[in-house]
């Protein structure tokens, strides 16, 4: 089967609709910078035992060369996510900034910027707790930033709350292959996506701020990982003005996001949207999509893989604006042609893609349908397999529910 992306990629990262937001930083000042305190904090770190707790200072510090940890039962502790700060402008040496390797570990109340590669790698533990902490590229959104800022993957029993996340190339936060996952209180700003969940088995996303992102939310499954991902609950959140243009690697699953996106579901099962504000995205407010728009070929997909989202459930979300300027020329003409010059799409668009495997007297089973129980509130669907020929807005196949979700408990929360 021939892919057919939201938008090409090419368009994607040099034109866009929504035109491109900026921050208002300058970024630190690091004319009066601790450039020496890195000795004393890399043998504190090579020194830590289970139970340690490593304090760092207020001050903002130089770091040029990646940070590690590989013991368990560590705390990381500084004195605020504005008052320490380490700066890694200038590194020379390592892929990330702190890469953690172990179980049982937290890190809190400090600031981590301007790195190489990604701000916090943690990979492979499990019980990890991150909160009150900033990564931060600070010269605005730069395809050259880091791809992630705070970057679990392959963990269980995750906990990311009360931090910033800003300027990531890829994903503020994200989560990837992990199980038991808790994403609450954060604020994601001019990333490529604010917060992703790729490959989760069971994650809570909620009261979260996803703002001046390319796309605030997204709910991920990409072939050939470790594990698939499903039962996934977004709510509580605000994904808001998320219209900055996709300056993410081209290549990469989200440079193909297109700007202007507040949440998307791609390729995952289980997922529950409600009750979040959703407003002023100017593609689409929520955005549900096979892996066949993601701008995958069909030799990246493994044989077990399933590419569509199933068993979707969109509900008393409150959604106002959005769909007026969707990014890329191809989005553009559909909007025009289907609702006239100065129409918008509906809150939702949909791809169109459904298993033919699956269906029975060609309609999808009950519990694999994309259910949407939210007012007055509208679905595009695009009819992407016949290169978007006759895109509908038939809410029928959509007026149905979904057996609730259970609540992602974690031992350390």
């Amino acid at each position: 089967m021939k892919m057919h992306t939201w938008i090409p990629v090419a368009i994607a990262l040099v034109l866009s609709a929504c035109g491109q937001n900026t921050p208002t930083s300058k970024g630190t000042d690091l004319s009066k910078a601790n450039t020496t305190y890195q000795n004393e904090l890399m043998e504190l770190l090579i020194d830590a035992k289970p139970g340690s707790v490593i304090e760092i200072p207020a001050g903002v510090f130089s770091i040029d060369r990646e940070l590690s940890l590989v013991v368990d039962g560590v705390t990381i502790r500084g004195q605020g996510m504005d008052k320490t700060i380490l700066n890694f402008r200038n590194q020379a040496a390592g892929a990330q900034g702190l890469l953690v390797t172990a179980s049982n570990f937290t890190i809190e109340n400090l600031a981590i910027e301007d790195t190489k590669g990604d701000a916090i790698k943690i990979n492979k533990g499990e019980n990890i707790i991150v909160r009150k902490v900033r990564t931060e590229w600070t010269q605005g959104p730069k395809t050259e930033n880091g791809a992630y800022g705070i970057y679990p993957v392959q963990t269980k029993n995750v906990l990311i709350e009360d931090s910033v996340a800003i300027g990531a190339s890829d994903a503020g936060i994200y989560v990837g292959q992990s199980q038991n996952v808790v994403v609450r209180r954060n604020r994601a700003e001019y990333n490529v996506a604010g917060i992703e969940i790729e490959n989760c088995i069971d994650a809570d996303v909620y009261e979260n701020l996803a703002t001046n992102n390319t796309g605030g939310i997204l709910v991920f499954n990409m072939p050939q990982l470790q594990q698939a991902g499903y039962r996934t609950r977004v709510y509580n959140n605000r994904a808001v003005s998320n219209n900055t243009r996709n300056f993410g690697h081209a290549g990469t699953p989200v440079a193909s996001v297109p700007a202007g996106t507040g949440v998307i579901i791609n390729s995952n099962d289980q997922v529950e949207i409600f009750d979040n504000e959703i407003a002023d995205n100017k593609t689409a407010n929520i955005i549900v999509s096979s892996l066949f728009s993601a701008g995958y070929s069909d030799s990246a997909m493994s044989a077990d893989f399933d590419p569509y989202p199933e068993a979707i459930l969109i509900k008393d979300n409150r959604f106002s604006g959005g769909g007026n300027a969707p990014d890329g020329v191809e989005f553009q003409a559909l909007r025009i042609a289907k609702f006239g010059p100065t129409g918008r799409f509906p809150d939702i668009l949909w791809d169109g893609y459904v298993n033919p495997a699956v269906l029975v007297n060609g309609q999808m089973p009950a519990d694999k349908r994309i259910c949407i129980d939210n007012g007055e509130a509208g679905v595009l669907n695009v009819d992407g397999p016949n290169k978007y020929a006759n895109p509908n807005t038939d809410m029928t196949p959509h007026k149905c529910t979904l057996p609730r979700l259970s609540p992602v408990v974690l031992p350390n929360a």
